[in-house]
């Protein structure tokens, strides 16, 4: 025990303390970036105008539909063409918001007068007429 605390009395080799205290430096940054996006202007709505369109269509093109007007449901294709599928009298755009399908016939196409769209909830409804949507200028 006694030469245990001898050690400890012996000088370090760097000839100072054996626990001299270190001084640490710390810095701390802080930098602000400010960009500044000008406001613009919410892009004016586009307005669309029905146009007459033949009675049978591939689905093959199409994308995704949207409910922009009651008793009709918007089509969209994958090159960019919209249209307006005419729903039945007794129909509501709204029986709709859960999905729909229609079932491909054997020739691919869907028809007016001939076809109809099904709702997820049971909801049948013919299509009465196509109409395509163009802007309006």
């Amino acid at each position: 025990m006694i030469a245990a605390f001898l050690i400890l009395l012996l000088p370090s080799p760097s000839g100072g303390a054996i626990d001299e205290p270190r001084a640490f430096a710390q810095m701390t940054l802080h930098q602000r970036v400010v960009i500044r996006v000008p406001r613009r202007d919410p892009p004016t709505p586009i307005v669309w105008r029905e146009r007459g369109a033949p009675r049978c269509h591939a689905l093959s093109g199409l994308a995704g539909a949207s409910f922009l007007k009651p008793g009709a449901v918007d089509l969209f294709f994958t090159d960019g063409r919209r249209l307006r599928a005419l729903l039945g009298n007794n129909c509501s755009a709204i029986d709709f918001y859960s999905g729909f399908y229609i079932r491909p016939p054997e020739d691919g196409r869907v028809c007016a007068k001939r076809d109809a769209a099904r709702s997820r909830s049971g909801t049948v409804c013919e299509i009465r007429a196509f109409k395509w949507l163009v802007p309006k200028r």
